[in-house]
């Protein structure tokens, strides 16, 4: 919650593709590891477009770039033109204990700030399930290895879409089901070793 977040910037997966470049551009990354979860599907539009800069995948609950996604109900909410605002201005930090782990609850409300709210609002309207689905069509042109750590209780994404992504990469994709939720090494914090094994 603490990065920038300015008016002009282009909250949509295309944006979030160029920054990744230019990041790893800034950074003097010529090839980068992506380890990704929820709305850090944006690295896949990176690696579909730049395939020879990226070793290694990691997914677990990312969005699904990929045909059938319909959106969690909040998501829903925050699409709606009028009834998105008035769902960010009406959160609470009880809302917030509710829907989310303590470990990030309060931390997380903590830099809901304006700026933030408007970065969601902006990247789920720009996001339709027809561009994720358009957003994923060279999966299978990425032919790095890669581990899928998918949870099977994730309210927000079903455990068929890491199978699905499992299915539409195009290299060795290594899919392990975890009896976990959304943010599942806090569940399952063995995932950890098991990521950081792949990774090194």
């Amino acid at each position: 919650g603490q990065s920038d977040k300015p008016g002009d910037f282009d909250y949509s997966i295309a944006g979030y593709d160029r920054f990744v470049e230019a990041f790893c551009d800034e950074a003097g990354l010529d090839r980068v590891t992506l380890v990704l979860h929820d709305w850090g599907s944006v690295g896949l539009a990176f690696a579909q477009r730049m395939p020879e800069r990226v070793e290694r995948l990691v997914l677990s609950s990312v969005v699904p770039f990929l045909p059938d996604y319909r959106w969690h109900r909040v998501a829903r909410l925050w699409r709606t033109p009028a009834i998105g605002e008035l769902t960010m201005g009406f959160t609470t930090r009880k809302g917030f204990r509710r829907g989310l782990p303590a470990e990030i609850a309060d931390r997380a409300f903590d830099e809901f700030d304006h700026g933030t709210q408007r970065a969601v609002l902006k990247l789920y309207r720009a996001s339709p399930p027809e561009v994720l689905a358009q957003a994923g069509e060279r999966l299978g042109e990425l032919r790095c290895p890669a581990l899928i750590e998918w949870p099977t209780r994730d309210p927000y994404i079903g455990a068929e879409f890491g199978r699905r992504y499992a299915d539409a990469l195009g290299g060795d994709a290594r899919l392990e089901e975890i009896d976990a939720g959304h943010y599942a090494w806090l569940d399952r914090p063995e995932i950890v070793d098991r990521v950081a094994a792949f990774v090194g």
